[in-house]
């Protein structure tokens, strides 16, 4: 009798780990397919960007080197209007040269990369979201609606940010660094591209930094009280990270970078205390029933 149980106890033991072990490669299915479908979006997008290739080569990726910039005409008029003298930029001394057999063959390839990968961001989280949605209850799947769409919001407006603010005082600082005039600037199409990809992208990274606190008070690893409480901190790290994005010894550069940033971070202590709000008002629901 006790070998009967025994048999009987291995065999549901057996299936129970049979069980575990197909739900765990369906959901590697289930993975592998986000994977191709975000490869996929991707690979449209640079295929895109390659048909259009004259616009984001001539106007997106040189446009920062151009006088015609749309924010240096902005710091021309800002300049006039305030009387400030060389506020307006006159010129951004350097060549772009390309020191590789295969550096512009390459340089298109890695632009549109680079450009399909700030195009689909919100398409791969969206592709993100259906991966763990399933995972989440009902409760989480309301409190984390319209995560794709306010991400996708952020990221946007940090890459814009980088892109018209950064980039441009960033090239612009590194440009006119004249240490002897017999030295001429011929920078590499790769430390070019390079540097503005880091620039614009970083900073729409950076913009999340809202949904990561939100994320990180649910699962109540953040509070707004210890947020407060190390706003010093949060300053010394804000101005490393400003450092880090921006590769000038500018410090208007550095604190143009750094003041959305503070502004970020009041905004992730209110969505903080907004998340803590809302489970002190659940657990109070809890305990009245």
């Amino acid at each position: 009798m006790s070998k009967s149980n025994d048999l009987i106890k291995a065999i549901k033991d057996k299936g129970k780990s049979l069980e575990a072990e197909m739900s765990f490669f369906d959901h590697l299915e289930v993975l592998r397919w986000h994977i191709i479908r975000s490869v996929i979006a991707i690979a449209v997008f640079a295929i895109l960007s390659f048909t259009f290739y004259d616009f984001v080569f001539n106007d997106v990726i040189m446009g920062p080197k151009n006088l015609d910039f749309w924010t240096y005409r902005m710091m021309c008029k800002v300049g006039d209007l305030l009387s400030l003298d060389g506020f307006c930029v006159e010129k951004i001394p350097f060549n772009i040269i390309n020191t590789e057999l295969a550096g512009q063959f390459m340089l298109q390839i890695n632009s549109c990369l680079l450009m399909a990968l700030a195009l689909g961001f919100p398409y791969l989280l969206f592709e993100v979201w259906l991966f763990i949605k399933p995972a989440l209850t009902d409760i989480e799947r309301k409190s984390a609606q319209g995560f794709v769409i306010y991400a996708s919001i952020l990221f946007i407006l940090g890459a814009l940010f980088g892109y018209y603010i950064v980039v441009p005082l960033s090239v612009n600082f590194l440009a006119n660094v004249s240490l002897s005039e017999e030295i001429t600037n011929q920078i590499t199409i790769d430390s070019y591209l390079s540097t503005i990809a880091t620039l614009t992208l970083g900073c729409g990274v950076v913009f999340l930094l809202p949904i990561l606190i939100f994320i990180l008070s649910k699962i109540g690893l953040m509070t707004p009280e210890f947020m407060r409480a190390s706003r010093r901190y949060a300053t010394v790290i804000i101005l490393i990270i400003a450092a880090i994005i921006t590769p000038t010894a500018d410090v208007i550069t550095l604190l143009t970078v750094s003041a959305p940033m503070f502004l970020l971070y009041e905004l992730s202590i209110m969505v903080s205390a907004n998340v803590k709000k809302k489970k002190l008002q659940a657990e109070k629901e809890f305990y009245k029933k």
